[in-house]
């Protein structure tokens, strides 16, 4: 049992089951925000799709979802669109939904038209539309509304499952137990009773071959011809007759799409051929599918028992997605003798070219593949581990010199190829044994991912991080004769042959090999191609040489140049695709896209490959719709709605406002980017972005216009949606309240004026004041000047008297001094003459006449002395008081004595006896004491 597990297993490993499928999308009840189920499908006039779903009517406008909600709240069994009506069928009602101002779809029952009373608990669960008529199906009747009558007319048609088809202007329909029947002069005519017709549900009916062609629920196909059945017999019969059908659907191009219960869909083309086969093991929702619509631009839209999925089924790409990781990265493909070659990080697998078939791993290839290079019909694959030579599935390990870029002829050798490893350059030769590793090439041992010959026989090697290497090698191809290093030019690594000319390029631009000078010089040509101011190439260049084509990726689209159809000149062709592409591609700088034929391209991806179909360009014509204008309230769940068709006329207080837009493009690949400008607030147009939603928030009063466009891959949308509106002034800045605020202007201005008036008339006094005062006050400072100027004076003054009278008493005491001594010496001389001479000296030494002038000097030095003396001692004699202002002039005993005409010994006693007047102690010093005074 084990070994059976583990052979099962490795089976699996090696058998890829998948296929190559258009782009699917999925929608889950978390992105509709309804129920689970989803029972029918249809597009109004502006692209929308509508659902029948268990919640209500879905909307989905390519951006966002909305649900409506039936007046019962029952399920919607039926939709189908007419016009701008969308009419639908529930439990126990039926009508249309038409679009109101306001953007949103509002219901009109048509019951109250309708005469005869409903089947009691009846639901309809099929609408046709066909001319004026309108047929509603039940499980027991059919109600044909004529419109232009307003009219209806009733059909018996009872069933188990209510089924109705309309082909070549002929209605038919089944009833359960008698066949096919079809509508006509407003009756049931049968068509067929065959007894198959009786007992098994007819799923679909069709045109193939110019006949009716009938779907069974049991899968068989049948003919219908006068009445009688023959099978159609085709290829898919043995998978569709064991399963069970529940839908069916002819496509505009005539091939047929059966929806089953149990195993997603099968598209069969009009021989009966499986084109594709989609269930959810490939990419499908869900595998029971309830409803099937090819909208206008043939996406076939599904509506499951558990989710919406659409198929991109007219895109240009598709997806071969390895859901179990078994294959990888893709880093390297090629067809060659009839098989599709895949090189991933996991090996190298193949399968049948042009076929559905299966790819399987090629033993001993396990790990990193690098590149698949045909040179003279052999297969060489660089790997991890070294070289393989491959032929249909086996794989030969001819060089296990490890990582090997790629290989490349060497002109005229036919027997040698030159190889690019991780450690430098190396040469395969071709014996009677096949090709084998001669030699590494000695003297260069840098990786060498990206070598291309020049036409001299040089050989060039970019290195992303090292340089450009300019490498001559002897004749034999044995090592390095010459190096010439030039530093890196750029961020990336990419070095190409096209159009005989050696390409390099990095973020700088598009650099163009020159012979002569052995230098890379930047193409202009290449470089305006391929560069502009809003993307740049990112990873490599690729050369498709089979047709002429140069291609690279960038973030938002693949590119490439080709010749002109008229002229040699370039021209650049585009192919939108969304970010999330890019994403998935892969590590950067190893793009792998490569030719499966001369339209067709392979593309690698991080799981898989994507094919893309150049014939399937086509240039659309895009229109972008504004589908709700709504006022914002303090409750951000709640919006007001607004007519879009009416300009706006708001309050100042409802200046907040929200915008909803978008375009219905329904493809995967494609994405929509949006551009609004509001015309009063933006002068110019906003940056595009994927968002469908633009709020404006506080919006001053004032006139406004909201505009917005799109832009879908590359093209602009063919109009632009705008919507006008006013915001009105608040109250407190309307007319009536500008010419009060006018008038109160002038009031007030004239009260400021008024006011000013007064006040600068109470400073001017004020500063009168303050003046007068402050010449006041200058005045008096003057004055004090001047008498400080004059006390100074007086000051002077008095120290010149004091000087004079220290001088005069000097003069006084030299003079008695000197009558005196002439007197001692003319006493011994007894002559009358000198006696007489002697009274002539005692006059001139009068003590008191020398005391008046003495104290008149004084009075003037010092005036307010001999009054303070007196008045703090009364008891103080003339006497005391010449020798108080003696000692006030701090004179010694000996220059008083001759004053007094004493010796200096009575001055002693006079000075002794005036301290005891005063009260003197004995530390206290008499002539200090006199001086403080």
């Amino acid at each position: 049992m084990k070994i059976l597990y583990f052979t099962t297993l490795f089976l699996t490993a090696l058998l890829l089951r998948a296929q190559e499928l258009p782009p699917i999308q999925n929608f889950e009840t978390f992105d509709y925000g309804a129920e689970t189920q989803n029972w029918a499908i249809s597009q109004s006039k502006e692209g929308y799709l509508y659902f029948g779903n268990n919640s209500g009517l879905l909307q989905y406008d390519g951006e966002d979802w909305k649900t409506y909600y039936t007046t019962n709240r029952s399920v919607i069994r039926s939709v189908k669109a007419k016009g701008d009506l969308i009419y639908t069928g529930c439990y126990m009602e039926f009508g249309y939904w038409e679009t109101n101002p306001l953007g949103d779809r509002v219901y009109r029952s048509l019951l109250d038209k309708l005469e005869t009373p409903l089947v009691e608990d009846e639901e309809f669960w099929n609408i046709l539309i066909l001319d004026q008529y309108i047929f509603f199906q039940s499980l027991h009747r059919i109600y044909i509304y004529d419109t232009d009558a307003e009219t209806f007319n009733i059909i018996d048609a009872p069933s188990t499952r209510a089924r109705i088809f309309e082909v070549g202007g002929t209605v038919f329909f089944q009833r359960s137990g008698e066949g096919l029947f079809k509508i006509e002069d407003g009756g049931a005519t049968k068509v067929s009773t065959h007894p198959l017709l009786k007992s098994t549900t007819i799923i679909g009916l069709f045109e193939i071959q110019d006949k009716p062609l009938l779907l069974l629920e049991n899968g068989t196909f049948f003919f219908l011809e006068d009445g009688r059945l023959s099978p159609w017999k085709i290829p898919a019969s043995d998978q569709l007759e064991s399963l069970t059908i529940y839908s069916g659907l002819q496509l505009m191009d005539g091939s047929l799409i059966v929806g089953t219960i149990a195993d997603g869909i099968y598209h069969l083309d009009t021989e009966g051929n499986i084109l594709h086969h989609i269930n959810q093991g490939t990419g499908l929702g869900n595998n029971t599918v309830l409803a099937i619509y090819e909208d206008r631009e043939q996406n076939l839209w599904l509506g499951l028992d558990n989710g919406i999925s659409v198929v991109n089924l007219n895109s240009f790409f598709e997806e071969y997605v390895d859901k179990m990781g078994a294959l990888g990265v893709v880093y390297a493909a090629t067809i060659f003798d009839g098989y599709l070659y895949l090189g991933t990080n996991q090996g190298l697998f193949f399968k049948p070219a042009d076929t559905t078939g299966d790819f399987e791993f090629i033993e001993n290839t396990n790990g990193q593949v690098w590149s698949l290079n045909v040179v003279d019909n052999t297969l060489f694959c660089g790997h991890n581990e070294g070289t393989f030579t491959v032929k249909g599935g086996k794989a030969k390990l001819i060089s296990d010199f490890p990582g090997s870029w790629g290989v490349k002829k060497i002109a005229d050798r036919p027997d040698l190829l030159l190889q690019g490893n991780y450690g430098g350059l190396s040469i395969l030769q071709k014996d009677d044994d096949g090709w084998a590793l001669r030699n590494t090439v000695e003297g260069f041992d840098i990786s060498s991912r990206f070598f291309e010959f020049t036409q001299s026989g040089e050989i060039l090697v970019n290195h992303e991080y090292k340089g450009i290497f300019t490498l001559e090698l002897d004749p034999d191809f044995q090592r390095v004769v010459e190096i010439d290093e030039k530093p890196p030019n750029g961020m990336g690594a990419s070095l190409v042959k096209f159009q005989d000319d050696i390409l390099f390029m990095s973020h700088l631009g598009v650099f163009d090999y020159e012979a002569d000078s052995k230098t890379f010089v930047k193409d202009s040509v290449f470089t305006a191609n391929l560069f502009s101011e809003e993307e740049r190439p990112i990873g490599i260049l690729m050369a498709d040489t089979s047709a002429d084509r140069l291609w690279c990726f960038t973030n938002v689209n693949i590119q490439y140049l080709s010749p002109g159809n008229f002229n040699e000149r370039q021209q650049r062709v585009q192919i939108p695709i969304p970010e999330a592409f890019r994403r998935n591609l892969g590590p950067l700088g190893f793009e792998c896209l490569i030719p499966l034929s001369d339209d067709k391209y392979l593309i690698g991806i991080s799981n898989g490959f994507i094919t893309l179909d150049l014939k399937k360009l086509e240039e659309k014509v895009y229109n972008i719709r504004l589908n709700s204008v709504a006022l914002k309230t303090d409750d951000p769940e709640v919006a007001v709605s607004l007519p879009i068709a009416e300009k706006g006329e708001f309050e100042a207080g409802q200046n907040s406002i929200e915008f909803t837009y978008s375009i219905p493009e329904y493809a995967k690949y494609l994405e929509s980017n949006y551009q609004y400008q509001l015309e009063g607030l933006h002068s110019n147009w906003q940056t595009w972005t994927l968002g469908s939603k633009a709020v404006f928030e506080k919006l001053s009063s004032g006139d406004y216009v909201f505009k917005v466009r799109a832009k879908t891959g590359n093209h602009l949308s063919e109009n632009i949606a705008s919507y006008a509106f006013t915001i009105a002034r608040p109250w407190y800045f309307s007319k009536i309240m500008i010419a009060v605020y006018a008038i109160c202007c002038c009031l007030l201005f004239y009260l400021v004026h008024r006011v000013s008036r007064n006040y600068y008339k109470k400073q001017q006094a004020r500063l009168e004041k303050e003046s007068a005062r402050e010449l006041e006050h200058k005045r008096a400072e003057a004055e004090r000047e001047i008498m400080q100027v004059m006390n100074e004076k007086l000051e002077q003054e008095i120290k010149g008297k004091s000087h004079e009278l220290a001088i005069s008493t000097m003069s006084l005491i030299k003079k008695n001094k000197f009558l005196n001594a002439i007197k001692e010496e003319l006493k011994g001389v007894e002559d009358p003459k000198i006696k007489s001479v002697i009274r002539t000296i005692d006059r001139n030494i009068n003590h008191a006449d020398d005391w008046k002038f003495f104290e008149d000097a004084f009075n003037n030095a010092d005036s307010e002395f001999l009054k303070k003396i007196k008045k703090k001692h009364p008891e103080l004699t003339s006497n005391d008081l010449r020798l108080c202002a003696y000692l006030r002039l701090n004179l010694s005993s000996k220059e008083i004595a001759p004053l007094l005409n004493i010796t200096v010994r009575s001055v002693d006693v006079k000075r002794y006896r005036l301290r005891k007047k005063i009260g003197l102690s004995h530390d206290d010093g008499l002539t200090d004491y006199i001086l403080s005074i």
